[in-house]
């Protein structure tokens, strides 16, 4: 008994050696800590301890890869020592209450899979080399106070499945690089100030599952390519300025599976918001669920 008390015990030594991160990282993580009022967090970190312990934190290999502090009670701003965290895979601090911009240093996390940061209120314009983010799978600002254009540079997240800016203040035109993001499931963006037209470029995107415009200024005729993609289940296109007898005329070939949705009194979700769509389990990709360990 003695023996196998001494080696569990020399185990969760190692294991605790093992998960130990430099001094540099932990100092960005108390940096997240005070700049978002930790000691009042639903579930707090107690600094004492060792950081394997703080609630929501994954290391692997020495080094912070993982982040879930979602519906945690953060309040204040993202500081910008967050970019130094060079192995990190995963940040969500989604359903919070955080303020102020979203620091640029974020675009310096090479290994970045998912940035969740919904249900906020960050401001300012989105970051305009947010397309270093090479490996970004998930992409989720959804309802916060954001401004000023998309990125051109998103057309370089290669692997992007989600896009999630709905509920914001996002204006100018839509970049045509979208359309280099072959791998997209979701583009949702309704709610916005974002006008011009839709590009060609759309029509390319074979993976494309939801595509959520409504509640924008779009104007002029809608490519109808966009109605034949595969895999199309979902388009809002409410309250634009699209050329309503354009979109009358058009005939997808794959109406079956796609909600074909403008201001039409026929329309199967007209008068339903994009919120209560969104929690519509039957529209909803089953890889672009918020990773949250508490569940």
């Amino acid at each position: 008994m003695r023996i196998q008390i001494l080696l569990a015990f020399i185990l969760l030594s190692c294991s605790t050696v093992l998960a130990k991160i430099s001094e540099k990282e932990k100092g960005v993580l108390i940096d997240l800590y005070q700049s978002t009022h930790g000691a009042q967090w639903t579930k707090s970190w107690d600094l004492s301890k060792p950081v394997t312990t703080w609630h929501g934190v994954v290391i692997k290999d020495n080094e912070v890869v993982s982040i879930v502090l979602m519906h945690n009670n953060l309040v204040g701003t993202l500081p910008a020592s967050i970019g130094s965290l060079k192995g990190l895979q995963i940040l969500n601090l989604a359903f919070n209450s955080l303020e102020g911009k979203i620091p640029e240093s974020i675009t310096h996390l090479k290994d970045l899979l998912v940035l969740r940061l919904g249900k906020n209120r960050l401001l300012g314009p989105i970051p305009m080399d947010i397309g270093n983010l090479k490996k970004l799978t998930v992409l989720d600002l959804f309802s916060n106070n954001l401004e000023g254009p998309l990125p051109s540079s998103m057309g370089k997240l290669k692997n992007l499945k989600l896009i999630s800016l709905s509920y914001n203040g996002l204006s100018g035109s839509l970049p045509a690089s979208l359309g280099k993001i072959k791998s997209l499931e979701r583009l949702e963006l309704a709610n916005n100030q974002l006008e011009g037209t839709v590009p060609k470029s759309i029509e390319t995107l074979t993976s494309l599952c939801a595509l959520v415009l409504s509640e924008n200024k779009f104007s002029g005729n809608f490519p109808e390519g966009i109605f034949n993609l595969p895999n199309l289940r979902l388009v809002q296109l409410q309250k634009n300025k699209f050329d309503k007898y354009q979109l009358l005329r058009i005939k997808p070939s794959k109406i079956d599976v796609a909600v074909f949705d403008f201001d039409d009194n026929n329309s199967l979700y007209n008068r339903k918001g994009f919120e209560e769509l969104y929690k519509n389990k039957d529209i909803r990709t089953a890889d672009t669920k918020f990773e949250d360990n508490d569940k």
